[in-house]
């Protein structure tokens, strides 16, 4: 099921803004199979139109929107627990659907390396990276019970990991995120979510 933002018209819309001659429909319902596969818990549907909405409150702050709009679609398109290289293969699908549609190599290149981003590894080389980063971890930044929610799910995505590793690892992540510094790259999302990102941290390293 689409909602408010995650619909074909708006599907149609991007791509247009793209410079695309159309917008491919199987390849929506594709990606819209894979945020509604049974698995998914916390990186379903409900995630992409929550960021897609973050998109339309800071759209006016990017470079290039439609790139970073159509790297938002892709970026947890392919979410396999048990796998390492999801973003990578949703970068590699995203360059492939780009170029399918003929869209200008550059494009191609820029969205690819967009939805690398959110491996959230290396810190971002332009204002639309650093978009798509914050508007990525702003569930970090959620009101707690946003954020008590998007903790439960991530431990039901990985069930099958034994609850003293999970808590290890977890741990070790949020931890990474707390000590880095700003949790947010871009002034609007500091402003906006950086006191209860900092807030909801440290309450959920004190559980782990």
């Amino acid at each position: 099921m689409t909602g408010k933002f995650v619909c074909i018209s708006r599907w149609k819309r991007l791509w247009s803004a793209l410079g695309a001659a159309h917008a491919d429909e199987t390849l929506f319902r594709s990606i819209i199979s894979k945020y509604s596969e049974s698995h998914r818990k916390y990186h379903t549907l409900r995630h992409l139109e929550e960021c897609l909405s973050h998109l339309d409150e800071v759209r006016h702050l990017a470079v290039r929107p439609a790139e970073i709009e159509l790297a938002l679609w892709f970026h947890d398109a392919i979410y396999d627990v048990r796998r390492r290289d999801n973003e990578e293969r949703s970068a590699e699908w995203i360059r492939a659907s780009a170029e399918a549609a003929s869209l200008p190599a550059e494009v191609c290149d820029r969205v690819h390396d967009l939805v690398l981003v959110t491996r959230h590894n290396t810190d971002p080389k332009s204002a639309d990276e650093a978009i798509l980063a914050d508007i990525d971890l702003s569930i970090l930044g959620a009101t707690p019970q946003r954020f008590d929610e998007y903790e439960t799910s991530i431990r039901e995505e990985y069930n099958w990991v034994p609850r003293l590793v999970f808590d290890f690892k977890r741990r070790s992540i949020l931890d990474e995120f707390r000590r880095r510094g700003p949790v947010f790259r871009t002034a609007h999302f500091a402003q906006r979510f950086g006191r209860q990102a900092r807030e909801n941290l440290d309450r959920s390293l004190g559980k782990h």
